[in-house]
């Protein structure tokens, strides 16, 4: 089983906002398999974002930061075919166009769940179900995953 990692859970690993949750975070991209999980491209963009903007990081150490993300899970690009689905999805569900792009390209590179707390837990769409690993009750899917 595939899983793309929503910037929200990278933001966590990297030590944003809250200790429980970058405790989570990092407990699960080291107890799945570096082949099991890919990084959207525009979780990068938005992680970056975070880093500067909330975090206070200098931009360095947030360039420095999606770099190590990038070398360490392989990354999955917007086509524009996956743009246009994401346009498609956030008109039909109400979703945030950069929350429907990560959603899309997920979908695209054939992963089954999209680690997120930003989504309705549980929400499919085109095979991906989006799971929010900081739930206080594990998704079957989830456990899965670990497991596998």
């Amino acid at each position: 089983m595939r899983a793309a990692l929503d910037s929200n859970v990278l933001a966590y690993a990297e030590g944003v906002n809250d200790a429980a949750r970058q405790k989570t975070a990092l407990m699960l991209v080291r107890a799945v398999s570096e082949d099991a999980i890919v990084v959207p491209v525009q979780a990068l963009g938005e992680l970056f974002h975070v880093l500067v903007r909330k975090a206070k990081r200098s931009r360095d150490s947030a360039r420095a930061a999606i770099l190590s993300w990038r070398d360490a899970f392989p990354c999955i690009e917007t086509s524009g075919a996956a743009m246009v689905a994401a346009a498609d999805l956030s008109a039909a569900h109400d979703l945030g166009i950069w929350d429907a792009v990560i959603l899309s390209v997920s979908a695209a590179a054939g992963c089954r769940l999209l680690l997120s707390e930003d989504f309705h837990e549980g929400f499919t769409w085109s095979g991906v179900t989006v799971v929010n690993p900081f739930a206080k009750s594990r998704h079957i899917l989830l456990e899965s995953l670990l497991d596998g």
